[in-house]
């Protein structure tokens, strides 16, 4: 008989990275087929579960030798096991996921950069659904939480993902490009480090607390960074922002993307926030005046903040038009 709440968590769980993927599968111009990118997809969930296992035998392993448990609940324990752990294995495993079935493929077919970091993006939404599902099973994350961070993963694997695309479509392949690979991949084990550490340091007490607004600005740049690597790949020219030629006005440009990001991610956050409070009431609580007040103003001061970053990142954008064009 079939368990429908099983079956659920399953759907919530593959729905979101799905619809993601039908995203960018629109959005590049020869794309590989539907079906291939579904198979990356089916592939990055079982990299997933191996991820799983191998965490599981390496924290076995190291409790052999020290305390690893009394080491996670420190920050810069859990930071420790993020960058020789998580990180590593996670990115790896996802490297394989792609790197395999694309040495079967390049056999038969002429693999675009393109259709190669496709690849990789279904490899890590694959790995998206999968996570979602151990955190829904064990009940220790919400559908809200979990379809907020449905492109994290994706975003990890960028970097890799275009080092890869790089290396099998060029026609000469030159040992700098296989180094190139490794360097973007160790980008991408800190940066996945990186954001899990600034993700728990919620749970600390003060100051480590404040690290956690680090979170959404970071994030907000790492999707920054994938939207220009997937341009690149489509072979449209990046985004410039810091356009000036002099060094004053330069770092006068830098300071003001990174003010936006602060703005937006934080802008983010206090929306991701306002939904975990207010999720818990029930419906008929939401009409309470001071529930409403409440609700409306974090929303307008969010807003605000959203705003604000936005007409910053339009007047870079401007700037840059005006001295280019």
């Amino acid at each position: 008989m079939v368990d429908f709440s099983d079956l659920s968590l399953l759907l919530w769980a593959a729905i979101p990275p799905l619809l993601l993927l039908g995203y960018y599968y629109c959005r590049v111009p020869f794309a590989p087929p539907l079906l291939k990118l579904l198979m990356f997809f089916i592939i990055g969930a079982i990299s997933g579960f191996l991820a799983l296992r191998l965490e599981w035998v390496f924290e076995t392993v190291a409790n052999s030798f020290v305390d690893w448990q009394q080491i996670k609940r420190w920050l810069l324990g859990t930071a420790l096991r993020q960058l020789v752990e998580i990180g590593p294995i996670e990115e790896s495993c996802k490297l394989a996921a792609v790197v395999i079935p694309t040495y079967y493929l390049q056999r038969k077919y002429r693999l675009l950069h393109s259709s190669v970091f496709l690849f990789a993006i279904a490899v890590a939404l694959g790995f998206t659904a999968e996570e979602n599902w151990i955190y829904f099973f064990h009940g220790t994350a919400s559908v809200f939480e979990r379809t907020i961070g449905t492109p994290v993963h994706a975003m990890f694997s960028a970097p890799w993902g275009y080092a890869l695309g790089t290396y099998i479509s060029s026609k000469n392949r030159l040992n700098r490009d296989k180094k190139f690979i490794f360097r973007a991949w160790l980008n991408s084990v800190i940066c996945h480090a990186l954001v899990n550490v600034l993700s728990s340091a919620w749970g600390y007490s003060l100051p480590l607390r404040f690290l956690s607004y680090g979170l959404f600005p970071f994030l907000l740049w790492m999707f920054w960074r994938l939207e220009q690597l997937l341009r690149k790949v489509q072979g449209k020219p990046v985004i410039t922002l810091i356009s000036d030629r002099t060094i004053q006005r330069r770092y006068w440009q830098r300071s003001l993307v990174l003010f936006a990001l602060v703005l937006g991610g934080n802008a983010i956050f206090g929306l991701f926030l306002l939904v975990r409070k207010i999720s818990p009431l029930s419906p008929s609580k939401f009409f309470d005046t001071y529930i409403l007040w409440f609700i409306f103003s974090r929303f307008l001061l969010n807003l605000f903040f959203g705003v604000l970053a936005w007409g910053i990142y339009r007047y870079l954008r401007h700037s840059a038009h005006r001295r280019y064009f």
